[in-house]
């Protein structure tokens, strides 16, 4: 099964008004090497539409609302954890959503410290770390967190 190709076909109909099939989805190598082509799909906007309408229709208007709240929340409750730790700012003080800039000193070291542990820190700008937190982010995650930031700038 693994050896034949993947692909989606969809019917549109051309501007002349006559009904024409399209390869929406299918395997990355398949206009190179035929004979050879896996199951990968290529990432382009159709899957990235078909991902978006599962994920969508799974969660519904109620489930999609919750995690837009769980993740405000816990980017608050993270970006609050961090500000408690001396030397760590919020850059922009405004309101923000799930995505937020502190200062950083020591950045690399405060991100190599979280890496140890298996936690995906921020991202590194200039002007100091770019956190996210989602619905998906535990506190106790939060928390272990924010206790390496402030392990590491206590050093």
């Amino acid at each position: 099964m693994r050896r034949l190709p993947g692909r989606i076909v969809g019917q549109p109909v051309d501007s002349a008004g006559e009904r024409c099939f399209v390869l929406s989805l299918q395997a990355r190598e398949q206009h190179i090497r035929r004979e050879k082509a896996g199951s990968n799909i290529c990432s382009n906007e159709a899957l990235c539409a078909l991902t978006a309408a599962v994920y969508l229709s799974a969660m519904g208007p109620k489930g999609l609302a919750e995690a837009a709240q769980q993740s405000m929340a816990k980017a608050h409750y993270l970006a609050e954890a961090l500000t408690a730790i001396d030397g760590i700012e919020l850059v922009y003080p405004g309101p923000f959503y799930q995505e937020f800039v502190t200062t950083a000193p020591r950045r690399e070291e405060i991100l190599s410290a979280l890496e140890a542990q298996g936690i995906l820190g921020g991202l590194p700008v200039p002007e100091g770390i770019l956190w996210c937190a989602t619905e998906k982010a535990s506190r106790q995650a939060l928390d272990r967190a924010a206790a390496i930031v402030r392990e590491v700038l206590s050093k």
